[in-house]
């Protein structure tokens, strides 16, 4: 079992930044696949982001693409989510997420993920 928690949420004017952190603990030793989707409310979970356990291969969701960067931390399984240029239709709660995987894998599908965080809150007001 592996437990995800997420911090670096909050309240951004529109234009700023932030950036989230995605930190695991419990079954560390495997190697994970990591991604970010947002849901806000009444909306269907949107994927965000996604980077294979090797970190060379990433891919993003077309409404963040060029504004967000994920990458791992020096432990390999923490991940980040550098978010920039934000606009209100950012506003959502944000989810890590895990999938066992290797090498050059990504994901972009919800389901594919076996582990997920209880979220932190973006708000961006206009």
């Amino acid at each position: 079992q592996v437990h995800l928690v997420e911090s670096g949420g909050g309240l951004v004017q529109a234009g700023g930044s932030l950036t989230l952190s995605c930190i695991p603990s419990g079954r560390t030793f495997s190697t994970y696949v990591m991604g970010w989707f947002r849901q806000a409310p009444g909306n269907e979970r949107e994927f965000v982001a996604t980077i294979s356990w090797s970190g060379d291969s990433t891919y993003y969701g077309d409404s963040v693409k060029g504004r967000f960067t994920i990458s791992r931390g020096n432990a390999k399984n923490t991940v980040y989510l550098q978010m920039k240029s934000l606009k209100p239709e950012d506003t959502a709660v944000y989810h890590c997420a895990a999938k066992v995987g290797r090498g050059s894998d990504v994901y972009t599908r919800p389901i594919a993920y076996d582990y997920w965080g209880q979220g932190t809150q973006v708000t961006v007001s206009s």
